[in-house]
């Protein structure tokens, strides 16, 4: 799977404050890929075989909702794939579910299993659409209805909070949480507590998270001599070490081996729509 591969689709601007970008992608070839923690939790529609997942030894649901990882992981199919995929905000998730989003904390969790009508009947639109475009109308139409009848001042005004925190950190990753929790107007306890329902990991680890698609976006530009030291520097890792650690838990590899695997890229800080 490369970026050449995908379709991608912008959201209306009602939607972009929610919606990052969506994505489709259907190929009739095997495939193997290996994937990191992108910081941001998708709902997940797979239209004929799923992907399996070793790390977890399992298949995704044909209907999932992905929360944040913090571990990479293999994505596999032998064949016959058909994926329409809606990218949140990191914050945004909680909007349109019934459930704080840290319970969906390293999960892949099926739609059909959180016991929403309107989730299931969504997933049956979907599958009944006739291409990735169609898919794509049907989940805004959606997404538009559940903001118009189920988001309340209380939570908007929650959302609007994080939303400032997670700006400040994907800026300087190595903010403090009490820093973060000043620009939300929060206690840092009662800031911990609302970020990691709405965001769904506790600050610290998703700042490692951040630091880590920060690597990946300098390393996407960069050559491939260039200085880890900086690089570690400039994502707000303490040393070269630290950076090559924490680089090694997300990814699997060093960042001198990733690219004899992959080009890196990050998904947080690159809008493909």
């Amino acid at each position: 799977m490369t970026q050449e591969d995908f379709q991608f689709y912008k959201p209306c601007p009602e939607l972009q404050p929610y919606v990052r970008y969506y994505w489709a992608f259907q190929s009739n070839r095997p495939l193997s890929t290996l994937t990191f923690p992108i910081g941001c939790p998708q709902m997940i529609f797979h239209r004929r075989t799923p992907l399996y997942i070793p790390e977890l030894g399992t298949a995704q649901p044909a209907f999932a909702i992905s929360g944040q990882a913090n571990y990479p992981s293999h994505l596999h199919a032998d064949g016959q794939v058909e994926m329409v995929v809606a990218v949140f905000q990191p914050h945004a998730l909680r909007a349109f579910l019934n459930l704080p989003v840290s319970l969906l904390h390293n999960q892949e969790v099926s739609g059909y299993d959180l016991e929403n009508k309107h989730l299931k009947r969504l997933a049956a639109q979907i599958a009944d659409c006739g291409d990735a475009p169609s898919c794509i109308r049907v989940t805004e139409r959606w997404l538009l209805s559940q903001i118009a009848d189920g988001l309340t001042s209380k939570t908007a005004y929650n959302i609007q909070r994080i939303s400032a925190a997670v700006e400040q950190l994907l800026a300087m990753p190595a903010t403090p949480v009490t820093a973060l929790a000043s620009t939300a107007c929060l206690s840092k306890k009662q800031f911990e507590r609302l970020f990691n329902e709405l965001v769904g990991a506790n600050p610290k680890e998703y700042a490692r998270i951040v630091r880590f698609q920060k690597s990946l976006e300098l390393l996407q530009h960069c050559p491939q001599d260039a200085n880890q030291a900086q690089l570690a520097c400039q994502c707000g890792y303490a040393d070269q070490s630290h950076f090559i650690r924490e680089f090694r838990q997300f990814s699997g590899h060093t960042p001198l081996s990733l690219r004899k695997v992959c080009n890196p890229y990050s998904d947080l800080f690159n809008n493909p729509a």
